[in-house]
């Protein structure tokens, strides 16, 4: 290489670190004045929201892609699902026939619905044990065991088909193989507010 043509590669390379560091420097002003609004109410900015999506999908994409899958058919999984998706997920993910929930309104980003979408059930597994950092989706693998969680995911995978009659007569079914009292006629009474029951088995 000529003596003109290093010239011209340092030249390139001290512009583009000038420019990397001014950048960052930039950056890191917008980011410590507080001028970005964090509010839930407020979406974030298109290309803020791309790279969130992305970043989530690619890392749990990454971390799913190796966990075996059990017979997510079994009767006793199924019926085991219907009670914990009762009590643990309906506040947020909602349930066949209900339209919303005053804790879902107010979150940000929305949480899937599983009654009108499905999902990779090793994708689902592995949301549902470790959570999701800033979405309000908790790690329920600190408090539950793995069984409890895929018979969530059993039952997930089924809710688009199920109708909001069927979904009342599952959950009852769970909760009198269970000696436990009826959730009523209404769906989602033991919601997110509910996380801290004691349904399914700690590992404590």
């Amino acid at each position: 290489m000529n003596a003109g043509a290093m010239h011209r590669l340092k030249r390139w390379f001290l512009i583009t670190m000038v420019a990397a560091v001014a950048a960052s420097a930039s950056l890191g002003v917008y980011v410590y004045s507080g001028h970005y609004n964090i509010a839930a109410d407020e979406p974030h900015w298109f290309i803020t929201a791309k790279i969130i999506e992305t970043l989530r999908d690619r890392s749990i994409d990454r971390r799913a892609k190796d966990i075996v899958i059990p017979d997510l058919e079994d009767s006793q999984l199924l019926l085991k699902g219907a009670d914990q998706y009762e009590a643990m997920c309906t506040g947020c993910h909602l349930a066949p026939g209900m339209e919303n929930s005053e804790i879902r309104q107010g979150l940000y980003p929305a949480p899937p619905e599983f009654s009108r979408v499905r999902t990779d059930p090793g994708r689902a597994f592995w949301v549902i044990k470790h959570g999701i950092k800033m979405t309000g989706m908790p790690a329920w693998g600190r408090t539950h065991d793995d069984i409890t969680m895929w018979s969530i995911v059993a039952f997930i995978g089924k809710l688009p088909e199920m109708t909001p009659q069927a979904y009342k007569e599952r959950v009852r079914e769970a909760r009198a193989g269970e000696g436990m009292a009826s959730p009523g006629d209404g769906t989602g009474e033991h919601g997110a507010h509910q996380h801290g029951h004691g349904h399914g088995e700690s590992r404590h």
